[in-house]
């Protein structure tokens, strides 16, 4: 029997590439998509895909998606998001969103029981113990779909209570490695988009220019495996080969290699924690031939220390933190901040905003709201 698989941001890198694998895959039924606003490219997914219904979060683009398809439902906004998910009778969701918009969907999933596989690493970053709680309680699996959490959950299994005391979370080190702080200041939108190794999104290949990304990846590895922060390290492997290590009690360290490509991560979380048979060429060592390490340099990329900062004071931090950062990236994007500067907005948007403990999901989009009107005034008052 098929599993009845749910996708939200279709369109995007993950999406697409996830679609791919359920094409090639005989246990893996789509019930529905979602995008942005890239409903040209949605209603095409649809019909490729024999789906009936979709979402845009974007109303105009849902308008016109209504207007151009008449074969299916379209469903607008937010609230048509939140409806898509609850209605589809889905047993799975890939929620590979980009940002703090991803939080929403990943709570009406688990709100409902459904298990998640989760692209959407802010849902963890802004709401990380009420996610899991929400998750526990409902009875619904969170599978990552990320390289780094995708290594260290196959290293963890199996492993006795106990067993595990360090986990470690590789970075390539982005298009700016062994950069100074000095080299990073002139530099263009265009280099920063220049990723060594992965082919991604905009904001994300921003996110690993700055190494936020991989503060974002502390958290969701805090969350998931339930390890302290002290015990998570990131370390700069520019081969992009070994994904994610696990230290042992006595000394040993487990490491997770393969090659450079975001399938294997979507399809370990499509087909319920299990690796099956991928067209995929198998790493050839003695064509490796090295694996290089390098410690951060957190005066370069200072982004990774504050998300560390804001992960270890708590509550409503990481939010502050996030919410940030993602008004900071598209500020720069955009042309309207230098790149040293992403830091800066983050930095002061955490002094101007106090956190505060984390009550309910309320107090996080509250947080949000306060982070990013903070964060806005710090781009005007820079540009």
């Amino acid at each position: 029997m098929c599993k009845r698989l749910l996708v939200l941001g279709s369109t995007g890198s993950i999406g697409v590439q996830a679609l791919q694998i359920v094409a090639d895959s005989g246990e893996l039924e789509l019930v529905g998509l979602s995008a942005q606003r890239s409903w040209e490219a949605l209603l095409e997914q649809a019909a490729a895909h024999g789906v009936g219904r979709v979402a845009l979060t974007d109303p105009h683009a849902a308008a016109r998606a209504a207007e151009a398809w008449t074969d299916g439902e379209v469903l607008a906004g937010a609230e048509g998001l939140v409806q898509l998910i609850v209605e589809s009778e889905a047993e799975l969701v890939l929620n590979a969103l980009v940002g703090s918009a991803g939080l929403g969907p990943t709570v009406a999933a688990l709100g409902e029981g459904i298990d998640l596989a989760l692209a959407n690493k802010e849902s963890l970053v802004v709401g990380g113990e009420l996610v899991m709680a929400l998750a526990q309680a409902g009875g619904a699996q969170i599978v990552p779909v990320d390289s780094e959490h995708t290594a260290i959950h196959q290293l963890l299994a199996g492993q006795p209570p106990g067993a595990v005391e360090r986990l470690t979370i590789t970075a390539s080190g982005g298009p700016f490695r062994g950069r100074s702080r000095a080299q990073l200041e002139e530099v263009s939108v265009q280099e920063a988009l220049a990723h060594p190794t992965w082919a991604m999104g905009g904001k994300i290949t921003i996110d690993s220019a700055t190494l936020m990304n991989k503060g974002l990846e502390l958290m969701e590895a805090h969350h998931l495996f339930g390890t302290p922060y002290e015990r998570i390290e990131v370390v700069v492997h520019p081969q992009s080969l070994i994904h994610g290590l696990v230290g042992l009690a006595d000394g040993a360290m487990l490491a997770h290699l393969g090659p450079h490509d975001m399938r294997m991560a979507i399809s370990y979380a499509l087909h319920g924690a299990e690796s099956v048979e991928l067209d995929i060429r198998p790493l050839d060592l003695v064509e490796v031939g090295s694996l290089t390490f390098e410690a951060v340099d957190l005066e370069a990329f200072p982004c990774l220390r504050l998300a560390r900062e804001a992960a270890q004071a708590g509550g409503t931090a990481p939010c502050i933190l996030n919410a940030a950062n993602e008004i900071a990236v598209h500020a720069f994007l955009q042309g309207r901040l230098p790149f040293l500067e992403i830091a800066a907005v983050i930095e002061q948007s955490l002094d101007a905003v106090p956190a505060s403990a984390v009550h309910s999901f309320d107090s996080l989009y509250e947080a949000d709201r306060a982070a990013r009107a903070a964060a806005q005034g710090v781009v005007a008052a820079l540009a």
